[in-house]
Order: structure tokens, then C-alpha cells, then sequence
């Protein structure tokens, strides 16, 4: 399968399309989660008014850390090529839907990403749930093979993985997960000089 010939990228949000600044381990001090935890998961298994508390307390937590977003090396030119050449763009996070278009403002793409094809924790099962990629490719009448999945951490590509898209790993020097991941590159500006290649190179 060729990058070049898929019209529908999806891409994770933190670490991905902007520099990875959250602490989770500091969160998860601040709302008492286990270290070994995912912090989503445990607070879904919380009781409702304590869920509550702390996903209000993690909101704005994250709102802060949204509006002061930098751009990831590249990030902006590729998304700004894929735009332009026409290709359906989506964002998948485990963040806050609302907390992700604060952060699409912040580092200058929000015009690339319709308001519908941003979906967060609350518009579809945390990812390494496939749901949420599967909501997309039913929004936009096409297969899940004809589709990517862009991210920096093993959720994403897990998520890719269940639902049945081609997977991209970037922001990692090296691969950690080969059996999760069809394409690994350093960053998003090698991800757009892999785009650019020429097709006799063998890169696609």
C-alpha cells in the first residue's frame, strides 16, 4: 500500500502534531492514580461525582497546556500539503474535543481539520479503542484500509492496528512497536519528504 494513494489521514494530537509537554506522572500524583495506571481508564472505573471532580480538574489541567501548544518539527507543513492536495483530514485524541481545536488554533492549523472530523475522549472510546476510526471511515464512506493512522505512542497505533488502518509512527527515534506500525519516520517533516520522494526511490 502506497501513502501517496491514501485520501484520508487521521492523526493523534499531543506529541504528534504538537510537542509533547504533558506530565503524566505529575498528573496522576496530583489526582491520586496509581503510577502503573492509564489515567482514563481508572477514572472511568471511578464513582460518578468523583470521576467528575477529577475529569473537571484534568480539563483544566489540559486547557492550559492547549493554549500555550507549539508545533511539533514539520507538523504544520505536512498538514498544510495533505490540505492542499485535497486529502480528508481528521484528529483522534484522548484529549478534550474542545481542548483540541484551543490546541489546531494555537499552532495554526485549525483551518485544516472540519469541526465534525475532531473527535476526543468524549465523542469516541479512548484510543487503543478503534472506535473512534471507525466513527470516521463511517462518516466518510470509505474503508478503514484506505485510511491512516499518524501518532507518536503505541495507542495510536494499536487503535490503527484494531480498526483495520495503515499506521505511521513518528517523534520517536527509534520503533518500539515494528509489529503495530507500516511506516516509521523521525518526524512529520521526514513523514512529508517520504510523501515527496520520488516512486523509482522504493521509499513507497
Amino acid at each position: 500500500m502506497s501513502l501517496t494513494h491514501l485520501r484520508h489521514w487521521v492523526f493523534d494530537m499531543d506529541g504528534t502534531l504538537t510537542l509533547a509537554v504533558h506530565d503524566f506522572e505529575a498528573i496522576k500524583r496530583a489526582l491520586d492514580i496509581p503510577l502503573a495506571d492509564d489515567i482514563l481508564t481508572y477514572l472511568a472505573a471511578l464513582p460518578a461525582e468523583e470521576s467528575a471532580a477529577k475529569h473537571a480538574w484534568l480539563l483544566e489541567h489540559e486547557r492550559d497546556l492547549a493554549i500555550a501548544s507549539k508545533p511539533a518539527p514539520g507538523a504544520v507543513e505536512l498538514v498544510r500539503a495533505l490540505a492542499s492536495r485535497g486529502i480528508r483530514l481528521g484528529i483522534l485524541t484522548r484529549n478534550a474535543r474542545e481542548l483540541a481545536h484551543v490546541t489546531l488554533a494555537a499552532i495554526g492549523l485549525a483551518d485544516c481539520f472540519a469541526v465534525e472530523d475532531v473527535l476526543g475522549r468524549d465523542e469516541a472510546p479512548h484510543k487503543p479503542d478503534p472506535g473512534g476510526l471507525l466513527k470516521l471511515a463511517s462518516a466518510w464512506n470509505v474503508d478503514p484500509s484506505q485510511m491512516v493512522m499518524v501518532g507518536d505512542y503505541r495507542f495510536d497505533l494499536a487503535c490503527g492496528r484494531a480498526a483495520g488502518t495503515q499506521t505511521v509512527l513518528v517523534n520517536l527515534p527509534e520503533n518500539p512497536w515494528p509489529e503495530l506500525t507500516d511506516w516509521h519516520v523521525e518526524d512529520c517533516a521526514a513523514l512529508l519528504a517520504l510523501l515527496d520522494a520520488p516512486p523509482a526511490s522504493g521509499c513507497l
